[in-house]
């Protein structure tokens, strides 16, 4: 299908090394998608995957066009590169950041985006972290980066759920 002109929501989703959960991640942002009134994308952002990740990514996007779309590092960049890489992709107004190994649940976009109706950025944050520090490390950065620039406090330091005005994005990235 033909790419629609105007995208009122992009979800962005940074990818590494992810092949057993993407499908189910796609068809169940894919169904969660459809019940909004807003035109949607998806961008998969495969950072440097040696699994297979991309071709997983690119057949989802062959198989949920135009909504689906796939971009390719040759190395592994890390997700503050991902992020940055992917907001260049972006068509939407309003932009949703997640996780793509199933940590983030996509049922949760419709309330960040209730919630995006005030703010500028909005912040999921999970209970307990299972991650190591060396996972949490950058993005303590890009929150603390995302905390100045639009005064918002962060309450995680990694949930990879975040919703986002896209001109406060554009702003928040250290690049």
């Amino acid at each position: 299908g033909e790419a629609p002109d105007q995208v009122d929501l992009t979800i962005v989703v940074p990818v590494f090394n992810e092949v057993e959960s993407l499908p189910i991640l796609c068809q169940k942002l894919d169904g969660v998608l459809s019940q909004l009134t807003l035109v949607s994308e998806i961008v998969f952002i495969d950072d440097g995957s040696t699994d297979g990740t991309f071709d997983v990514i690119a057949d989802l996007a062959r198989q949920y066009s135009p909504r689906v779309r796939a971009i390719r590092f040759r190395r592994n960049y890390r997700k503050a590169a991902a992020l940055a890489a992917g907001f260049q992709e972006v068509r939407g107004e309003l932009i949703v950041t997640m996780d793509g190994d199933l940590q983030d649940d996509p049922d949760e976009i419709p309330n960040l985006l209730k919630a995006l109706e005030d703010v500028d950025l909005v912040s999921g944050w999970k209970k307990e972290r299972k991650d190591p520090l060396s996972k949490r490390l950058p993005s303590k950065l890009f929150n603390m980066v995302t905390s100045i620039v639009s005064g918002v406090r962060l309450h995680d330091f990694n949930c990879g759920l975040k919703a986002y005005r896209r001109e406060v994005a554009e702003d928040a990235l250290p690049y």
